[in-house]
């Protein structure tokens, strides 16, 4: 189905990552053993065991689903729904009683956990949300958010985001993530205090990255095509799944018409009324089934979507390392600039036309005193842009280290997850019409004994 991306070279090798602190309160107790034992360095490998202390130690569900009504901020009444995780410590082997969490979530409050995340891990491709309005849906299922299958996919999906952010090396250990789980009152309080949103790059800045930086990495710009690949090729796929669909539901439907009319015929027709009637039967039943199959499929589509969102992340990643290229460039310039002042000061040469030179022609000569201080002043400048750029150059280097190996991780991951729904995919595509060709099998033999 995708086409793999170019491959870059692989120098950069994941360095240790320290965990961001252990949790304050509710499992601590639970989870702080294994948070002080020393980690794997590197990566895992994706799985939801492998280098993370929580889902060794913790289960985490979202079970339940509730239909709410409530005052949003401009206090207007509004319905939403909200969603139990229940979070339970994994029993001890000296036959000790687990601790069992329980609070309410609603959608939006994920939402903030995930922006938090992006925020403050700019280099890690955040697993994404499931969506909050049906999209690429067959005309006959209801694209209503508050619809009860809609609902329940999402409740699914949801829980595969806490388990995905749970499963990561680095995500796992952070604070806010472990109180968005144990802390039901003040959580978003708790967020915005950490003053995230000052961090977040603007859009209007990133777009101006995009277009002004000159050295961009050629290992992010492949990533970044391979994602809108990626998006591209899955949003292909769903739109002829549903389309499929579409002509699949009308199939089955006729075999309700063939139903109805071997049903009629049975009536008026006493040696082939067994037979017409035990045809009909079977029609019907296989009529009836397209409903559940295409639900079940709507699974499968969901699974293919958490892809289609991730590409997103995939990009989030790339324009951040745009902008730190970016200023990385920009800190080069200014002081290029600064070190070519002051040697025009210092020789009494000027290279390039500037309003300072013209001033000088105009006015006069600056006094020894005067120019000793401006090279003073440009001196330290200088000195201060060389520190700022050995920092931003360091800053850089580590943000693609960590980045890519992280990359690196979500390539495994994808590659498993893919493979493993689209071959799911295949069975019951092929289980499915071995019922209809098991269907007709029946009907034949209905009709042999007429």
């Amino acid at each position: 189905m995708e086409q793999a991306p170019p491959d870059p070279e692989r120098l950069l090798q994941p360095a240790p990552l320290e965990p961001l602190g252990n949790p304050d309160a509710g499992l601590e107790s639970v989870v702080v053993e294994e948070a002080d034992r020393p980690r794997d360095e590197g990566p895992g490998d994706g799985t939801m065991t492998e280098n993370n202390f929580w889902l060794k130690k913790i289960e985490i569900s979202v079970s339940e689903a509730e239909k709410r009504t409530g005052r949003n901020a401009m206090n207007m009444q509004e319905t939403y729904t909200a969603y139990l995780i229940e979070t339970r410590s994994v029993e001890h082997t000296d036959g000790q009683s687990v601790l069992t969490d329980s609070l309410w979530r609603r959608y939006s409050e994920f939402e903030l956990l995930r922006n938090y995340l992006l925020v403050c891990y700019p280099h890690i491709v955040v697993p994404p949300l499931p969506e909050k309005r049906a999209e690429f849906v067959w005309h006959k299922l209801s694209a209503d958010n508050m619809d009860p299958d809609f609902v329940e996919r999402r409740r699914i999906g949801l829980e595969n985001f806490l388990l995905r952010v749970a499963s990561h090396p680095i995500l796992c250990r952070d604070k806010i993530f472990y109180l968005f789980l144990t802390q039901e009152g003040n959580w978003k309080e708790t967020v915005n205090e950490t003053g995230f949103q000052l961090k977040a790059d603007s859009r209007l800045k990133a777009l101006n990255a995009t277009f002004r930086v000159k050295n961009p990495d050629k290992r992010f710009t492949e990533l970044k095509h391979y994602s809108d690949e990626l998006q591209s090729v899955i949003s292909h796929l769903l739109r002829v799944r549903a389309r499929v669909a579409d002509r699949l539901y009308g199939v089955y439907k006729v075999h309700g018409n063939y139903g109805r009319v071997f049903s009629e015929w049975s009536a008026i027709e006493k040696e082939m009324g067994d037979g017409l009637q035990s045809a009909g039967h079977h029609m019907d039943v296989y009529a009836s089934s397209i409903d559940d199959i295409l639900e079940d499929e709507e699974h499968y589509a969901d699974q293919l979507k958490e892809y289609l969102f991730y590409a997103e992340a995939l990009r989030a990643v790339c324009r951040k390392h745009e902008l730190m290229q970016y200023d990385l460039e920009m800190a080069a310039q200014d002081l290029a600039s600064k070190k070519q002042q002051c040697e025009e000061l210092a020789t009494g040469t000027v290279r390039t036309f500037s309003l300072k030179g013209m001033t000088t022609k105009l006015f006069g000569q600056e006094t020894p005193e005067q120019r000793e201080a401006r090279v003073k002043v440009l001196e330290d400048q200088i000195s201060e842009g060389e520190q700022q750029l050995k920092s931003k150059n360091l800053e850089g280097r580590e943000f693609v280290k960590n980045a890519w190996a992280d990359i690196e991780r979500f390539k495994e991951q994808k590659n498993r997850d893919l493979k493993e729904a689209l071959i799911s995919y295949a069975v019951m595509q092929i289980s499915m019409c071995k019922k209809g060709i098991q269907v007709w099998t029946n009907a034949k033999e209905c009709f042999s004994k007429m």
